[in-house]
């Protein structure tokens, strides 16, 4: 699994996508990274210098659906979608080995308000269609 530092360091870089960090991202990204125990101070200092998005591939499934997951909310959680989001989403998730479709694919079921949750089981299994085989 990848340190929290460098997950937390993709979804800054998805939301400076746009230039401009929203209220409601940079909040998103706090609750993430102090959720997995990091300070406010140790967020703040990610968010001041992210790391650069590291070598995605050998992630486990579950990895890397939390990756997409987590990035496709990030991009909808400040109500305004750019296309350099949807440009840095899809850049992801063919990093982690899907195809790009499963941004919009997955974007219908996933809400702005963490709060509204569809089943991941549900979510997994459409991001599950959009792998590409490992050869």
């Amino acid at each position: 699994m990848l340190p929290v530092e460098e997950q937390l360091s993709i979804l800054v870089h998805l939301s400076m996508a746009d230039k401009f960090l929203a209220e409601e991202e940079s909040k998103l990204i706090h609750k993430i990274g102090e959720g997995n125990g990091l300070s406010t101070e140790d967020v703040e200092l990610i968010m001041d210098n992210p790391k650069p998005i590291p070598n995605l591939k050998d992630l486990p499934p579950d990895e890397k659906f939390d990756y997409l997951f987590n990035v496709i909310q990030l991009m909808k959680v400040d109500g305004k979608i750019y296309q350099s989001e949807i440009e840095f989403c899809e850049r992801l998730a063919i990093a982690l080995g899907y195809k790009p479709g499963v941004v919009g694919d997955l974007s219908a079921y996933i809400y702005s308000d963490p709060a509204i949750m569809t089943k991941r089981s549900y979510l997994r299994s459409i991001a599950d269609k959009h792998l590409v085989p490992r050869k």
